[in-house]
């Protein structure tokens, strides 16, 4: 079984209203990994999952719990372009989504990131790069996220919880969806 792995990235955030925007991922950026080895992400790698149209969920710090939006209700729209996986949300009236909110507007968001099974991935020694991916999951992060460089806009219309700790909750999850 392959695992379920989760990144992230610092982001810039602005307050304009009741949706939020920006970058969940971005190519060509590195991130050290535990210490165990730097990876980057390849233009494309977000395509197939985006094209196969799989009900991708929009969450607050991986926690399935606090949901802010999915694909399959057209609450979060995903596209890749040259910088990375764009990602645009409308944010609901719910007491995640009204925090989520608050601390936009504040600038207090840490980043965004992504849950995904590599399906492709290139290594060269302590370097890996991600080709292909099935994107499950993108999170609102409110602390530390791994990764530099994702935006978050919020627009019109606690610490993070250890990686075992989201990889068990996420496994459940797809236990209970298949």
């Amino acid at each position: 079984m392959t695992s379920l792995e989760r990144r992230g990235w610092t982001a810039e955030i602005r307050s304009k209203g009741r949706r939020l925007e920006g970058y969940a991922a971005t190519f060509g950026t590195s991130a050290d990994i535990g210490g165990r080895f730097t990876e980057t992400i390849a233009p494309g790698a977000f395509s197939g999952s985006i094209r196969s149209r799989a009900d991708v969920l929009a969450l607050v710090d991986h926690d399935p719990g606090r949901v802010l939006a999915r694909t399959r209700s057209g609450t979060l729209r995903l596209s890749e372009d040259s910088r990375g996986l764009a990602f645009d949300l409308d944010i609901p009236d719910t007491q995640a989504g009204r925090d989520v909110l608050a601390l936009a507007e504040r600038g207090d968001l840490g980043g965004m990131s992504f849950g995904f099974t590599a399906l492709d991935e290139k290594r060269d020694g302590d370097r890996r790069e991600l080709r292909a991916v099935e994107l499950h999951e993108i999170s609102v992060v409110l602390a530390w996220p791994a990764y530099d460089g994702t935006v978050i806009q919020a627009r019109s219309l606690s610490h993070p919880m250890p990686f075992r700790a989201y990889a068990e909750r996420a496994l459940r999850l797809l236990e209970l969806s298949k």
